[in-house]
């Protein structure tokens, strides 16, 4: 199945899960769990707070060698915006790609999800676990800190 044809789909516009897609088109459905949406919201907000709220996005589906994978928070440059902006699949990655752990997640799944967005031209992949401590990578591999948004945190509390 290609990636339009799931965002079109009526059936599947109101599904209680993630979906991705697999190097054969098939459908991937993972659930979120509660605290997985808090992470989410205190990174936007975080990136909102700098004035990045146009270059932030969350739900970012990108066109890998293995399917579409759907990044739960994206940061992208103006020009990749203005190059990509309006399209349904991104056929680059943007340049910050950020998931955040799910219990339905393995070690594996994720390592190879930082490995696709690093093929398709991400400059960096931050990882939440589920505890809310922030990884760090670039190509080369694991960083400190951003080497984009050093201040970053390294934790992110919720309640």
């Amino acid at each position: 199945m290609e990636w339009r044809e799931v965002v079109e789909h009526p059936s599947l516009k109101d599904l209680p899960f993630k979906i991705e897609t697999n190097e054969w088109g098939k459908i991937m459905m993972a659930p979120a769990a509660y605290p997985h949406g808090k992470y989410q919201t205190k990174i936007v907000a975080w990136f909102v707070k700098r004035g990045e709220e146009d270059r932030v996005s969350t739900e970012c589906p990108v066109k890998t060698s293995k399917g579409t994978k759907v990044a739960d928070v994206a940061w992208a440059s103006a020009e990749f915006d203005a190059k990509y902006g309006r399209q349904v699949e991104l056929p680059e990655s943007p340049e910050i790609v950020i998931e955040i752990e799910s219990p339905s997640n393995t070690a594996a799944e994720l390592e190879e999800k930082r490995l696709l967005y690093f093929e398709k031209g991400a400059k960096e992949f931050w990882l939440c676990d589920e505890d809310g401590n922030v990884r760090f990578f670039n190509p080369q591999g694991e960083l400190e800190r951003s080497e984009m948004f050093g201040e970053f945190p390294g934790h992110i509390e919720v309640s």
